[in-house]
Protein backbone atom coordinates (compact mmCIF):
# COMPACT_ATOMS: atom_id res chain seq x y z
CA UNK A 1 0.00 0.00 0.00
CA UNK A 2 3.15 2.02 -0.08
CA UNK A 3 3.06 5.51 -2.15
CA UNK A 4 -0.76 4.74 -2.68
CA UNK A 5 -1.74 6.01 0.87
CA UNK A 6 -3.74 9.47 1.60
CA UNK A 7 -4.17 10.43 5.03
CA UNK A 8 -7.26 13.17 4.84
CA UNK A 9 -7.59 15.60 7.75
CA UNK A 10 -9.96 18.19 8.69
CA UNK A 11 -7.53 19.35 11.90
CA UNK A 12 -7.00 22.94 10.64
CA UNK A 13 -4.79 24.12 13.56
CA UNK A 14 -2.60 21.25 12.49
CA UNK A 15 0.64 22.17 11.17
CA UNK A 16 1.01 19.05 8.76
CA UNK A 17 -2.32 20.13 7.14
CA UNK A 18 -3.17 21.23 3.78
CA UNK A 19 -6.64 22.72 4.57
CA UNK A 20 -7.40 23.52 0.26
CA UNK A 21 -7.49 20.25 -0.03
CA UNK A 22 -7.99 18.42 3.69
CA UNK A 23 -4.93 16.30 3.23
CA UNK A 24 -1.99 15.42 5.78
CA UNK A 25 1.24 16.48 3.94
CA UNK A 26 3.28 13.78 6.16
CA UNK A 27 4.40 10.82 4.64
CA UNK A 28 3.06 9.13 7.59
CA UNK A 29 1.54 9.31 11.28
CA UNK A 30 1.56 7.71 14.21
CA UNK A 31 -1.48 7.09 15.54
CA UNK A 32 -1.35 6.20 19.44
CA UNK A 33 -4.35 5.44 22.00
CA UNK A 34 -6.04 7.61 24.28
CA UNK A 35 -5.80 6.77 27.62
CA UNK A 36 -9.04 5.37 29.30
CA UNK A 37 -11.03 5.16 26.09
CA UNK A 38 -13.10 1.92 25.40
CA UNK A 39 -15.91 3.02 23.46
CA UNK A 40 -14.57 0.82 20.24
CA UNK A 41 -15.29 4.05 18.21
CA UNK A 42 -12.71 6.32 16.64
CA UNK A 43 -12.60 8.83 19.74
CA UNK A 44 -10.17 5.52 21.35
CA UNK A 45 -7.26 6.92 18.90
CA UNK A 46 -5.54 9.89 18.18
CA UNK A 47 -2.97 11.25 15.86
CA UNK A 48 0.25 11.72 17.79
CA UNK A 49 2.24 13.14 14.83
CA UNK A 50 0.13 16.50 15.73
CA UNK A 51 2.04 19.59 15.40
CA UNK A 52 -0.02 22.91 16.68
CA UNK A 53 0.61 25.46 13.07
CA UNK A 54 2.31 28.13 14.99
CA UNK A 55 4.91 26.09 16.00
Amino acid sequence: MEGNQKIHCTVGSCKYNNEENNVCILKAIQVEPTIDTKTKKPDESMCASYQYEKQ
